[in-house]
């Protein structure tokens, strides 16, 4: 699996806006990308957030980051303070739940 982590920072008072946003009108987009497993949202400052999109294969979450940042110049964009960042796309190398025993991936 592979995940793309990014980092944006919107002003504060539209942090809940943006999240609505992403929950009607992302997330629907990404439900029909091959490969889409799940997306996390994490406040982790002032306005600051960041997006963890997780996809089966590179392929898939290369296709799916690409849309995701098209959708997201017009609807996160312009509510954002500065530019957005890609953190990264890489392979996960290691998964674990609590209630499931650790997957690793070492290929």
């Amino acid at each position: 699996m592979y995940a793309v982590l990014r980092r944006i920072t919107v002003q504060p008072h539209f942090l809940e806006e943006s999240v609505r946003r992403v929950e009607q009108g992302l997330m629907p987009l990404l439900r029909k990308q091959p490969g889409f497993v799940e997306l996390y949202v994490v406040q982790v400052g002032e306005g600051e957030g960041v997006s963890i999109s997780i996809f089966e294969t590179k392929e898939d979450a290369e296709d799916g980051n690409s849309k995701s940042l098209e959708w997201a110049k017009e609807q996160i964009f312009p509510l954002a303070v500065g530019p957005a960042e890609i953190v990264g796309l890489g392979e996960i190398l290691l998964h674990q739940k609590k209630e499931a025993e650790a997957t690793r991936n070492m290929s």
